[in-house]
């Protein structure tokens, strides 16, 4: 199974061709990816505007040379999939409306993709990992800890109260003068910082269910550098290290009350998966080998470039649906917001109805505490293929 794959919620324009093989296997034929952070830079955030303008500029140029790079035409798809949120809603438009085009002009199925159902299943796309897994989601706009038992089937075991990790990160980096993207500058400094000069909370650690709080980390390190400006090179330095320190010691406190939870519930998963931009922290993903092995649950986490928004994921997630007979009409609409409880699967069997007073099952609910904001960019320049080599 051939799927073309879009992606434009937020500041990558990105296209992918993905093969299915019948027994699971992926390959990823192409994956090209422009970041706009140049175009973002000097107001210190993604612009929705500019975004949607950019992705209108160059997304044409993006399909072909990834339809390219795969040695495909457009009559050997079986499918084509796009992002159709939650996002920035004028870069959604303009991938699903592209994608629309090209399904119909070529008379192929059409895919709309939950953009969080494709960090989801990116797993599988990398590793094969069978259902069902523990999965932590984390990204400019969300921190999940969710139960993934199939396509279309998640069940929300944690989230947070306030903040987003990648959020976190960013209003740190803006806050410090670190510029945009700011989760990789965060990173930069730390790596160079003392993680033990300042005492920051670690926020909920303890706490027996599985929810984040990052707000009053974030009022704690504004404190604390508000003590000491004007801040110095080595002070900058040592506010990020102490503030990813806390960051992952939450993270992995957390995520041990997720699988207990997991566990309790649906019995023991196949890996704890991490997905999203913030999963490309190097600190993170080296504290979470360490959780695993400690726990003795495998951990699979994709490569930087497919934790970050791309194309592959959508392309995939849209293979994923396809083979089981998913697929969308043209008249699908973008989605600004579009919680992982309103993603549809497969049809179930009928289960007898649950004894008087037994819990049913809890699907995500919507969080009003979430928004879909976008995730760190990962590089200024176009991507291209799996190995993400550099188009001049």
């Amino acid at each position: 199974m051939l799927v073309l794959g879009i992606e434009t919620t937020c500041d990558e324009t990105a296209a992918a061709v993905v093969e299915r093989h019948d027994d699971g296997r992926a390959v990823i034929l192409a994956n090209v990816v422009l970041s706009q952070i140049a175009e973002h830079a000097a107001f210190g955030g993604v612009v929705p505007e500019i975004a949607a303008r950019a992705h209108v500029e160059a997304l044409d140029l993006i399909v072909a040379t990834a339809m390219a790079d795969a040695g495909r035409d457009f009559g050997a798809l079986d499918g084509v999939a796009a992002a159709a949120g939650p996002g920035l809603i004028g870069g959604v438009i303009v991938g699903l409306t592209t994608a629309k085009a090209i399904a119909m002009v070529h008379e192929k199925p059409l895919i709309a993709v939950n953009h969080l159902e494709a960090h989801a299943l990116t797993a599988r796309l990398t590793d094969g990992t069978a259902f069902p897994y523990c999965l932590f989601l984390a990204s400019g706009g969300h921190t999940q800890i969710v139960a993934v038992r199939g396509v279309g089937d998640y069940v929300r075991l944690g989230t947070t109260r306030d903040d987003a990790i990648g959020e976190a990160f960013d209003k740190t980096a803006k806050l410090l003068g670190l510029g945009y993207p700011g989760g990789p500058r965060v990173e930069q400094e730390a790596a160079k910082g003392d993680r033990g000069r300042f005492i920051l909370p670690r926020p909920m650690i303890g706490r027996q269910d599985a929810d984040f709080s990052l707000s009053g980390l974030k009022t704690a390190l504004r404190l604390e550098a508000e003590k000491i400006a004007p801040l110095t090179d080595r002070d900058v330095a040592d506010l990020c290290a102490s503030f990813q320190a806390a960051v992952v010691d939450m993270v992995v406190d957390r995520l041990r009350h997720g699988l207990r939870m997991f566990r309790q519930r649906f019995g023991a998963p196949s890996a704890l998966v991490a997905a999203g931009g913030v999963a490309a922290n190097q600190a993170l993903r080296h504290a979470l080998l360490e959780m695993a092995a400690h726990d003795e649950v495998a951990l699979v986490v994709p490569p930087p470039a497919l934790c970050t928004d791309n194309a592959a994921m959508i392309a995939w997630a849209g293979a994923e649906r396809l083979v089981h007979g998913l697929h969308d009409t043209l008249d699908t609409p973008p989605r600004a917001r579009w919680p992982l409880s309103q993603v549809t699967g497969p049809a179930a069997p009928a289960f007898p109805a649950p004894h008087a007073g037994e819990r049913t099952e809890q699907a995500i609910a919507t969080d009003s505490t979430e928004t879909d904001k976008p995730e760190a960019p990962a590089a200024d320049a176009i991507r291209s293929d799996a190995a993400s080599s550099v188009i001049a």
